[in-house]
């Protein structure tokens, strides 16, 4: 089975780590049919595929699940949705399909949004850093200090201006109605298509990028969200990754 979700409002905080943790409880709860790998300590069979940052929102996260018999695809949606905090929350279920998720993976679109900081000054930071060939930012690994172009992955990339959606007890922060700081303003946005490449590159890096070619430092931290990841299509546009398991499905 391939399940898309989405992290939300205060769980974007939410690590991979924790959101493993709690997705293992969720599936016990729900008593799914898991499979499990062999061995001395058997673990159920997960297959996470490009989890964002923590602290980025996302309605487009991944999984693969091995299980030990058939099970209808909207009641497993239903009963690990039942189950998980609000705002992780399970978007669709479908029944894996030939071939390799992970390899449908060859882009995502993000939105960036910077509180605080005009339309026409997020355009000119954009159009310095597109004017580069090349825009290395420094970046903390595993192995140390090393330097990622991030000019190089991106697709396309446009500014809008974002007025703000009012809510109960707060401004919206457009994606999930919890409010989220900088969110009471009109504000310039980012929307930027990115492709997959090692080492990713993320939101905060392209807010990097565009420090180092432009100056532009916002008093109010960006917020970020991953709209979509799959594969990218000749209009730089990124598809649906699980349409191809829908359709082998119905054509079953």
């Amino acid at each position: 089975m391939r399940l898309r979700y989405a992290k939300r409002g205060r769980l974007r905080f939410t690590s991979h780590r924790d959101f493993a943790r709690a997705f293992e409880r969720a599936l016990r709860r729900a008593q799914v049919p898991m499979a499990y790998s062999a061995g001395f300590t058997p673990h159920p069979k997960i297959s996470y595929i490009g989890a964002s940052p923590t602290g980025v929102a996302s309605e487009a996260e991944f999984l693969e699940l091995g299980l030990a018999r058939e099970v209808d695809p909207e009641l497993l949606r239903a009963a690990l949705d039942e189950v998980l905090p609000a705002g992780l929350d399970i978007v669709e279920a479908v029944v894996a399909g030939p071939g390799s998720l992970a390899e449908r993976m060859v882009a995502a679109r993000w939105t960036i949004r910077f509180p605080g900081v005009g339309v026409e000054v997020l355009r000119g930071a954009l159009a310095a850093f597109l004017a580069r060939e090349e825009v290395g930012v420094e970046r903390v690994t595993k192995s140390g200090r090393r330097t990622v172009d991030v000019r190089a992955p991106i697709v396309s990339a446009v500014v809008e201006e974002v007025v703000p959606e009012t809510v109960a007890g707060g401004v919206s922060d457009g994606a999930d109605g919890v409010a989220v700081p900088g969110a009471d303003q009109a504000c310039a946005t980012l929307e930027v298509v990115v492709r997959q490449v090692t080492p990713a590159v993320r939101p905060d890096d392209i807010v990097a990028a565009l420090h180092a070619v432009a100056g532009l430092a916002p008093v109010v931290p960006p917020v970020a969200a991953r709209l979509a990841q799959g594969p990218l299509d000749g209009d730089a546009q990124v598809g649906d990754p699980l349409a191809a398991d829908r359709e082998h499905a119905s054509s079953s």
